[in-house]
């Protein structure tokens, strides 16, 4: 019962954002808009093209989404994107903008969604909150394994506050889990699916997580680290690969998703920004190597003043709320929404800096 109790929140806080949003259509059958008047966003090197129509099929009522949870490349540079429509979970694209397959796993809420490359293959992971679910999968959607729950290892006085919302695997082949829904632990298994620690959770120490949303591994410095997301904080927080907390990067004003680190940098979706759950106000944040923000693509500019980053906000109205990005080899980045109508992902084409 208090699992659904739960459950009915989370449920009724989709639905209060949906009514709070403007109702649109985003489907059309054909792509032309033209690159002349295509909108500029960003700032400080981080500028892009925004092509608003790219991931729109040509046949919407074939591959329905929802929400559009979290992306990923695979090593063939397509890219993959999660939805939590039961037709379709998995939808994947070529760098054209075209789908070529779909499958799904008939979860009703896919949430999180990791890619690696072993043993000359691609594997997903996935997560369902709703079910308790985090399994491996192939590319064609076969589950390869699927991890215990926390009721399951016993390690939750009340196992209903499970809800698994995303995954990182580390070098060495352990998974990290972020209960981002439920009780806010990290929960960190083998390869093999063996459960070895949790760390984090609810509460006001710097260690403590409040809605640990989205996971990643950040290697920049050599020296592997859990990146995690505490929304409700408004910022990332840095574990060592056995749980110590290390630090946390603030994102004042930025109610941000899953961390996203490519070669350099650090990007990630903002859901809501200047309160939590204000509706319409996501944007894209980007931090340099040194994780200060210098670019704020649908929102306003970073500034910090005493090396402290002030506010930062969505500026105009690209973005509804930006769950999660992914990136190309290129450096374009691909935009995916929640609670915006059914939304196909967006790609900002990285301009070049004359």
């Amino acid at each position: 019962m208090k699992r659904t109790m739960l459950l009915a929140a989370y449920d009724a806080v989709e639905s209060l954002a949906s009514l709070s949003s403007r109702v649109e259509s985003r489907f059309r059958s054909d792509k032309k808009r033209t690159l002349k008047s295509a909108p500029v966003v960003g700032h400080n090197g981080f500028r892009y093209r925004v092509h608003s129509d790219w991931g729109i099929p040509d046949e919407p009522s074939r591959y329905p989404v929802k929400d559009c949870h979290e992306m990923v490349v695979d090593s063939l540079g397509r890219i993959v994107l999660l939805t939590n429509h039961q037709k379709n979970n998995i939808l994947i694209y070529n760098a054209d903008g075209q789908i070529v397959d779909s499958w799904t796993l008939g979860f009703r809420s896919a949430h999180g969604l990791s890619l690696i490359h072993e043993q000359g293959r691609d594997v997903l992971f996935i997560c369902d909150y709703r079910s308790q679910s985090v399994v491996k999968t192939d590319m064609n959607g076969n589950i390869l394994m699927r991890l215990p729950t926390a009721g399951e290892l016993g390690i939750y006085e009340e196992p209903y506050k499970y809800l698994p919302t995303g995954t990182a695997i580390a070098s060495n082949g352990d998974i990290y889990v972020a209960d981002g829904y439920g009780a806010s632990f990290v929960i960190q298994f083998d390869r093999h699916g063996d459960y070895i620690r949790h760390f984090g959770g609810r509460g006001k120490k710097p260690e403590h997580i409040n809605q640990a949303h989205g996971i990643a591994i950040d290697g920049r410095s050599g020296v592997e680290t859990v990146l995690v997301s505490s929304r409700e904080n408004t910022c990332f927080k840095r574990y060592s690969l056995t749980g110590e907390y290390l630090s946390s990067i603030e994102l004042h004003g930025a109610y941000v998703c899953r961390p996203v680190v490519h070669e350099e940098n650090i990007y990630a979706g903002v859901c809501w920004s200047g309160k939590l759950f204000r509706p319409n106000s996501g944007f894209v944040t980007i931090l340099d190597k040194s994780d200060r923000v210098v670019s704020n693509p649908g929102g306003s500019e970073p500034f910090y003043e005493n090396g402290k980053l002030k506010s930062i906000r969505q500026h105009g109205s690209l973005f509804k709320h930006c769950h999660d990005v992914c990136l190309d080899a290129a450096g374009n980045i691909y935009v995916c929404q929640w609670n915006a109508q059914g939304a196909y992902p967006i790609k900002l084409e990285r301009l070049s800096e004359s």
